[in-house]
């Protein structure tokens, strides 16, 4: 097909080529010189689909006819590009016709609502990471319960960054560079043709159409790179604050786990103390025990009843309980009095830990501000002047 229909041999080798994709040149003979374009598109597949396609061209100026061969996706406009070629069936003797129609439906005004609805995009975005008050809580997607959801931030600002890099202008306006230099080319042959009707003939006034189309073209694209660049941007210092967001929560989160662990060190500290307690529970039995082995000498005799009637527990057996009663109800006394005070220091410690850790943030958090933050305002929004 390629031999039969004079095609470029170098659209075999440009089938690697990704992106869009625009070449033309003449081929070596001078009897009848052909004007070849290979103009192509390779998207990578998305949910299986791609908007790819290729179309490859062959202009004879003896005969003035243009063959070529195009292929497309479903997904891609080349039907639609072919059906718009039909109505300007008058116009086909100019080889760039279905390239700069493909080319306008490629660049088609819905390349400008993308970047539109990624600017959109980028004021939700500001509004949650930065609170700018340009939208209401209630129509961010971004607040749940009073709580900001950083999570989807951080995707759909990855999502927006590749929303606004689709189709870049800069790849666009080479191709318009290399759309320009080959109508240059094929009027210098055409120009001097009677077929092509001349200067002022309906090619001519093709041509110029055309060529005015690609500067209106080159205009549009600097205009969408000039505003996309901007979001860029301000993608990127929302990205900035974001992380500085994080890291403050992460810090925040460091500080409280410091806290909890302190506190942890602290109520390992009173479970050492618990045997104490234990020791305390036996010092309070002590005394009684002490008593009746002191008191077992003198008040109970086992040996009575031998010679004469039983009589085991002596009359002043009342004595033991006037004294352990009192010793063990004070000695209860005096540890409890102890172990209130004891809690009582345990939480002013508590209460120093935590304003430590409050402490410590302010100091951490005026310091990532310092850093990262102006401390005058720049700009006064009243006035709108410079102070």
């Amino acid at each position: 097909m390629v031999r039969a229909l004079r095609l470029p041999f170098r659209a075999i080798e440009g089938t690697s080529v990704v992106g869009p994709f625009f070449w033309s040149a003449f081929d070596q003979d001078d009897d009848d010189p052909h004007l070849q374009i290979i103009f192509r598109k390779s998207d990578v597949r998305k949910k299986g689909k791609t908007r790819g396609w290729e179309l490859m061209l062959s202009h004879s100026f003896r005969t003035g006819i243009t063959t070529g061969f195009a292929k497309g996706t479903p997904s891609s406009d080349m039907v639609e590009s072919i059906k718009h070629m039909k109505a300007c069936a008058e116009q086909v003797m100019h080889p760039l016709l279905l390239p700069v129609i493909i080319l306008s439906h490629d660049l088609s005004g819905a390349n400008d609502q993308k970047q539109r609805d990624a600017r959109e995009w980028l004021r939700r975005l500001e509004h949650a990471v930065s609170m700018r008050n340009e939208i209401n809580e209630d129509e961010s997607p971004y607040f749940k319960e009073e709580m900001v959801d950083l999570d989807q931030i951080n995707r759909d600002l990855v999502e927006c960054h590749s929303q606004v890099l689709w189709k870049r202008p800069q790849a666009y306006q080479e191709i318009l560079a290399g759309m320009n230099k080959s109508m240059a080319d094929f009027w210098d042959k055409a120009a001097s043709d009677k077929r092509y009707g001349g200067p002022g003939g309906e090619i001519h006034k093709l041509q110029r159409s055309m060529l005015a189309r690609m500067d209106f073209y080159h205009a549009k694209l600097k205009g969408i790179e000039n505003y996309a660049h901007t979001t860029l941007e301000r993608l990127s210092i929302q990205r900035a604050a974001l992380y500085n967001i994080i890291a403050q929560k992460e810090s925040k989160l460091g500080l409280t786990m410091a806290g909890e662990q302190r506190r942890l060190a602290h109520a390992a500290k009173r479970d050492s103390t618990s045997m104490k307690t234990l020791s305390l529970l036996g010092a309070i039995f002590l005394p009684a025990s002490y008593l009746a082995s002191l008191f077992s000498m003198t008040f109970f005799n086992f040996q009575n009843g031998v010679d004469g009637p039983p009589s085991t527990i002596s009359p002043d057996l009342w004595i033991y309980f006037v004294i352990t009663v009192p010793l063990t109800a004070a000695i209860v006394l005096v540890w409890r009095w102890w172990d209130k005070r004891r809690e009582h220091k345990y939480q002013e410690e508590d209460t120093l830990i935590e304003l430590g850790i409050d402490k410590m943030e302010a100091q951490i958090m005026a310091t990532m501000r310092k850093r990262t933050m102006s401390k005058a305002r720049t700009w006064d929004s009243t006035t709108n002047k410079a102070q």
